[in-house]
């Protein structure tokens, strides 16, 4: 039992676990039985922080069922490693080396110290953006609906807006409140800061500390400067680059289509092509009718999910760094360049080869994974099936208004993509191929005609 298969094997019990709770009359909205195949999508939906619904969840769940979905994603965001080991913590138990060696590989850090004081960062990090999500969303959900439904509500959406789950108790999704910058701009932050990953809010805690301090009833700036990790300078830049060339590619997209954008003002139209952007990269909510954009349109969003959010984070895709090693060795390679550098910074062939593998192993799953749905479901058009694919692999949750539609083997074939997706492909190939052993064979180097 390696540390590859523990994870993978942990988010299959978790989500069988869901699935039985799902199942049970008490969690469905009618008290009956649920469908089987139901309860399974919708489990593996919540631990893989996808989205993607076959049903309605805020009306054929109940309370039980909904407070069920939302804790499935607060433990698929966090991760089955990060869950487990805080539950160590709580009962007082120490970690052994094979654990610590587990959250290395789980959070994707570079070594193995300090992974029980990490692990609080993360889950007090966690409880500080929902609980702060929770009161905004208040302020904009309980005049309307009323307390108690109206702080569930806050709660629910918090947990799904934070872990980038994309679930939404609404039957428009967030539709209703496009014209709402308190609801947008509250869940659209609690995605970003979500999917950025922890590491990268821990060095923007630390920036903080080490550069303000709080002197006679005012703030004061330091003169020391702390040295941003190559992490953060990747994930940030890359993360607002991203930000602002998809709300511009939405807009302009969009921006004449009546059926999303057309009705809206100049100040709505830039804050839903903004969110959008900001959701579409592995949240899932939709401030807009997605059946009813453009073809163009979805192809930028079916780009966008495809990279998703930055290691460490809630979210999906092949991350943002994954992105920049690629085009940093496009770069060199135009340039004429033996060295990949990122902020002056030499990037090693391990990592690069890591990002190669990556990208193909992702690019594999979704055009196999479309061309069996395409097999199965031929009445729907191409470009609905490769968004719903990529949306399930990116651990997004958008859809043109298909998911419930789609037939049975479909269902299953999106099951084992958002799978595939929330565990990352070269763990997945890892576990079943066990770990590599070490050669101390060398064999000669020949040219090769590439390109």
């Amino acid at each position: 039992m390696t540390v590859a298969r523990t994870i993978c094997l942990g988010f299959i019990a978790v989500i069988l676990l869901g699935t039985i709770l799902l199942t049970l009359p008490f969690s469905t909205g009618n008290g009956n039985w649920n469908d089987p195949i139901v309860a399974l999508f919708t489990s593996t939906s919540a631990v893989c922080v996808t989205g993607l619904a076959v049903v309605d969840t805020g009306t054929d769940f109940s309370f039980l069922g909904q407070l069920f979905i939302a804790l499935l994603a607060q433990i698929g965001g966090l991760g089955y490693m990060t869950t487990t080991t805080f539950l160590m913590l709580l009962m007082g138990r120490k970690f052994d080396l094979r654990q610590k060696v587990a959250i290395q590989q789980a959070l994707d850090r570079p070594g193995m110290s300090g992974s029980a004081q990490i692990i609080r960062s993360i889950i007090a990090t966690t409880l500080l953006f929902e609980i702060t999500g929770v009161l905004l969303l208040m302020i904009a959900f309980v005049p309307e609906k009323g307390w108690q439904e109206g702080t569930w509500l806050a709660i629910f959406h918090s947990v799904s807006a934070w872990n980038n789950a994309g679930f939404s108790l609404f039957k428009d999704n967030l539709i209703s409140y496009q014209s709402s910058p308190l609801v947008i701009l509250t869940i659209g932050t609690l995605i970003i800061f979500g999917g950025i990953g922890y590491q990268v809010i821990l060095d923007m805690y630390l920036w903080l500390r080490d550069s303000f301090t709080y002197q006679n009833n005012r703030l004061i700036r330091k003169n020391s400067c702390l040295i941003f990790s190559l992490d953060f300078k990747v994930a940030t830049s890359t993360t607002l680059i991203l930000l602002m060339l998809g709300t511009i590619a939405i807009l302009m997209i969009e921006i004449r289509n009546n059926s999303t954008f057309g009705k809206l003002d100049l100040t709505g139209k830039i804050l839903v092509a903004w969110f959008q952007s900001v959701t579409t990269r592995t949240a899932g909510f939709n401030s807009i009718d997605i059946g009813k954009m453009t073809n163009a349109g979805l192809f930028i969003m079916i780009a966008l999910m495809f990279i998703g959010a930055s290691p460490g984070g809630t979210g999906g895709g092949i991350k943002t760094t994954t992105l920049r090693v690629i085009t940093s060795c496009t770069k060199a390679i135009l340039q004429g360049k033996e060295e990949v550098l990122l902020y002056n910074r030499k990037i090693a062939i391990s990592l690069i080869l890591k990002a190669v593998g990556v990208v193909f192993g992702s690019l594999a799953t979704v055009i196999v994974s479309t061309v069996l749905i395409s097999i199965t479901d031929p009445e729907f058009p191409f470009i609905q099936i490769l968004f719903e694919v990529v949306s399930a692999f990116g651990t997004v949750g958008l859809s043109t208004g298909i998911t419930a539609t789609v037939s049975t083997a479909a269902k299953l074939i999106l099951i084992l993509t958002m799978y595939i997706g929330r565990v990352g492909i070269l763990l997945l190939m890892s576990s079943i191929l066990g770990d590599p052993r070490p050669s101390r064979i060398h064999y000669p180097e020949e040219n090769l005609l590439v390109g």
